[in-house]
């Protein structure tokens, strides 16, 4: 455990109220991480922080992918497209993450939320363009573009993580899918292969502090659900905006509050 953790009741119950609140706009609107990855960037180190929020939201990625089974049946071919270029590109962002001097990730993190802010901002648009917009099979030149793009983003989520959701969609759309449902389908499912694989290596590199992990994976779990069954009664909008605002807010305190 960083030396720096408070070992306090406050402190365990402000981790564990950024998971449940991750755990909620993950159900709702998405950009969880930008929750609980600030909140532990407070407490231990970048990498650390990083590590540990993707396993704190991995449970939730799972349950998701779950529920999304009867839509799955019929998403196969497009999986097997986009599953080996996830775990590729996971592989790799993560190895970026754990050999690369802390201080790179470091200094990218400003940038990262900035990004993943800024994805979360242009998701409904996105969505609704996604669904005027709806593509045939893909030529093979389309495709190859497709996948390589996925590669991408793939190493985005082993590297970060925060938005790969979005990015997804805007590439899913081309691929031929007309049916929303199913796009997320797939994009979960895709979602949770990444994070997986990047908790190995995380794991085997020494990435994730386990005790606040498995709390934190609770609190997000129960989120989920409190968001699945009650959150939905709030308007997604306003969730969104608030997830985008602290995403910015804490950006620019990377940028500027330190120096």
């Amino acid at each position: 455990m960083p030396e720096s953790f408070p070992e306090s009741f406050v402190g365990w119950a402000l981790l564990c109220a950024a998971a449940f609140g991750a755990g909620v706009v993950n159900s709702v609107a998405g950009g969880g991480t930008l929750l609980t990855f600030p909140s532990l960037l407070a407490v231990m180190s970048p990498v650390l922080a990083n590590g540990t929020s993707t396993f704190a939201l991995f449970p939730g990625s799972l349950a998701a992918a779950w529920g999304y089974r009867t839509e799955l049946a019929r998403c196969r071919k497009h999986l097997v497209r986009l599953l080996p270029p996830s775990f590729i590109g996971g592989v790799i962002g993560s190895l970026l993450v754990t050999r690369l001097p802390e201080r790179v990730f470091a200094d990218a993190v400003p940038w990262l939320l900035v990004t993943a802010s800024t994805l979360l901002l242009v998701q409904k648009p996105l969505s609704r363009w996604v669904g005027a917009h709806p593509h045939e099979e893909p030529a093979a030149r389309t495709l190859a573009a497709i996948v390589f793009f996925q590669f991408l983003v793939g190493v985005y989520g082993g590297y970060f993580g925060a938005g790969i959701g979005i990015l997804m969609l805007s590439s899913l759309a081309f691929v031929g899918i007309h049916d929303i449902h199913e796009m997320n389908a797939v994009k979960t499912v895709l979602a949770a292969a990444m994070n997986g694989v990047t908790i190995v290596v995380f794991a085997l590199s020494g990435a994730i502090v386990w005790k606040v992990a498995f709390v934190m994976a609770v609190a997000a779990s129960v989120g989920g659900y409190t968001g699945a069954r009650v959150a939905r009664k709030m308007p997604a909008p306003f969730i969104r905006g608030l997830v985008v605002a602290i995403g910015f807010g804490v950006a620019a305190y990377s940028f500027f509050g330190k120096r």
